[in-house]
């Protein structure tokens, strides 16, 4: 095994070290390395859900605020697709709604990846921030909340069956960009599903009919998930924390006045270096919430 014989190498460099400094700082940058190769092994091992391996959509909602919460669910797209390039990812815009004067009031992507659910699954729920508002001649400190919901996308395999009968599809006008074919005819698509009330919308494409096939794989995607959960739901009925990971709480909280700090609810994982998070460095947080959420099905403690 690869990390096996790793492991024997620095041994065998930790016997030649002695006051040799080049040695020492190459003994180190191997030992950083094999720490890295162990922490990934650990995260891969976390990875146990049926849909983990999918590609998946991530949807981003501004809260109340107007251009405050609006400015605040850009930066969390911002984050996100840094992350995404991290990962070494790909991503598509599916559906984006700007706000008046700044920011985003809604945008949904697409991400493409091996195991890019897996590394999202645990995004889901409510983000606050809490900053000096770059909006407001006072200075005033500002809270924002925005909502992000992750879903996976339903492989083939998969048998979700859709009663168009029970679908309400709408053509609007694309807003945004898109030069004047997407201002001026329907080819945007909005589809409700009646029984669970869930809606999808795709504007990304010129042709309506793509737009349609792309909102039903979205849909596809919602209902798969709420599947999903409700067999998670099943597994977990008496598991106490339950409540605490529940769609639509609050999960993490950005702090850049007046100290600065994010700080995961759930796991309690802290960090002081806001920027870094907002930079999109994820790993550290993602792999702890990945953790906790293992131990809970386990039936262990944080």
């Amino acid at each position: 095994m690869k990390l096996e014989e790793d492991f024997i190498a620095i041994k065998e460099l930790c016997s030649l070290v002695n006051d040799d400094l080049s040695l020492k700082n190459e003994l180190q940058q191997d030992l950083q390395k094999l720490f890295e190769k162990v922490k990934n092994l650990e995260i891969q091992s976390l990875f146990c859900q049926e849909a983990d391996e999918n590609d998946c959509f991530l949807e981003i909602h501004a809260g109340a605020g107007g251009t405050e919460s609006h400015d605040w669910a850009e930066m969390l797209y911002r984050m996100y697709i840094r992350f995404i390039e991290k990962q070494g990812f790909k991503s598509e815009t599916i559906n984006e709604l700007t706000g008046e004067e700044a920011g985003i009031k809604a945008i949904t992507i697409r991400i493409r990846g091996t195991r890019a659910f897996g590394w999202f699954k645990t995004e889901s729920g409510i983000h606050r921030l809490v900053r000096i508002s770059p909006f407001n001649a006072a200075g005033k400190r500002q809270t924002s909340f925005a909502s992000v919901w992750v879903y996976p996308v339903v492989k083939d395999d998969v048998d979700i069956n859709i009663d168009e009968s029970q679908l309400r599809i709408d053509t609007y006008r694309a807003s945004g960009a898109g030069g004047q074919h997407v201002n001026t005819t329907d080819s945007a698509v909005r589809i409700t599903h009646l029984p669970t009330k869930i809606v999808v919308q795709c504007q990304n494409n010129r042709s309506q009919h793509r737009n349609k096939a792309e909102a039903l794989e979205m849909l596809q995607a919602r209902l798969y998930e709420l599947k999903l959960k409700e067999k998670e739901e099943q597994l977990q009925q008496e598991n106490a924390s339950k409540s605490d990971n529940s769609w639509g709480n609050q999960i993490r909280s950005y702090v850049l006045h007046p100290y600065t700090m994010v700080k995961d609810h759930r796991t309690n994982f802290e960090t002081s270096d806001a920027n870094n998070v907002l930079d999109g460095n994820l790993k550290d947080i993602i792999f702890t919430s990945l953790l906790y959420n293992t131990r809970n099905k386990q039936g262990g403690k944080k």
